[in-house]
């Protein structure tokens, strides 16, 4: 099968990449920057055909799809700075590239979502990713949508973050709900959600969570950091008024200024304020997960 993907270059879809190649896929990717290292690895590594093109220009996509068996579009973003909003890039770019493959009749629709995501989400995020799940829905493709929840692997920017912290401070800042809890999944498992479907076409219109088994909430995912690494260090909850303000300045300092994303914003601590629970046992038991305790997992990559 010929598969386009976006968001080929980022932390889930190298490993979407691999997973595709191994399985004997043959891939297309769309890039804004072809001559990317990052770009260029894929094409010399797993023989990736590179089409130039950007989710949030329409017209860049004309032909983008065609000749495609499927679309997996995995676009996102976690912070906004320029042009590039939720709403631009969850809904816009979903709508582009549904437009993309209706338009070369790529029947197959595999989306990104986000566990969470719900009609009255109360974060901006959420409700964007939401937009787009609907729109996918109305599309008349056989889609597939996937709601990750937060994912480990070896380039995560979330287990990572708080290891750098770890090294660094004696002081490890939790933020949003301490009773809010999570269930993180690897890489490799959300990969193979996508990878494993398009050979199922029983999973055409349906919609699964992507989650671990265990619900944790973010002080015992500290704890568990804390274990592999073989370090103590003093966990302190900060009130969510600082928080707010910190996340404010951020944003100002990041997105005004630097005109980059913030490292954290304000949409981030509402969804810290609730849990972030679904159930994996549907996506597991269909599609034959690989399912890896959050400690196992991340041993394999952070080390003292």
């Amino acid at each position: 099968m010929k598969v386009l993907v976006t968001g080929a270059t980022g932390f889930v879809g190298r490993e979407v990449v691999r997973q595709l190649h191994a399985a004997g896929h043959a891939i297309r990717m769309l890039a804004r920057t072809p001559t990317s290292a990052r770009v260029q690895e894929a094409v010399s590594r797993w023989g990736v055909e590179v089409r130039p093109g950007d989710v949030l220009d329409a017209a860049s996509l004309e032909g983008a799809a065609r000749g495609s068996d499927a679309v997996i579009h995995l676009v996102g973003i976690i912070s906004e700075v320029g042009t590039s909003t939720f709403e631009n890039v969850h809904l816009g770019g979903t709508r582009n590239m549904v437009a993309a493959a209706q338009h070369a009749g790529a029947r197959r629709f595999l989306q990104m979502s986000a566990l969470g995501t719900r009609a009255n989400a109360a974060s901006r995020y959420h409700q964007t990713k939401w937009a787009a799940e609907e729109f996918v829905r109305q599309s008349g493709l056989d889609f597939t949508i996937f709601r990750p929840s937060v994912i480990f692997g070896p380039e995560d920017q979330f287990i990572n973050l708080f290891a750098r912290i770890i090294r660094l401070s004696p002081v490890v800042p939790l933020l949003g709900s301490p009773r809010a809890r999570l269930q993180p999944i690897s890489v490799a498992a959300v990969a193979a959600a996508f990878v494993c479907s398009l050979s199922k076409p029983e999973t055409a219109g349906k919609t699964y969570d992507l989650c671990g088994m265990e619900a944790l909430p973010l002080a015992v995912i500290v704890d568990e950091i804390l274990q592999v690494m073989g370090r103590k260090r003093l966990k302190l909850q900060v009130p969510l008024q600082l928080a707010r303000g910190q996340a404010a300045l951020l944003e100002f300092v990041f997105q005004r200024l630097l005109r980059k994303p913030p490292p954290l914003n304000r949409d981030q601590l509402i969804m810290l304020q609730e849990d972030n629970l679904g159930n994996p046992r549907p996506a597991n038991a269909e599609l034959g997960l690989p399912i890896l305790r959050l400690r196992d997992g991340i041993a394999k990559y952070l080390a003292g």
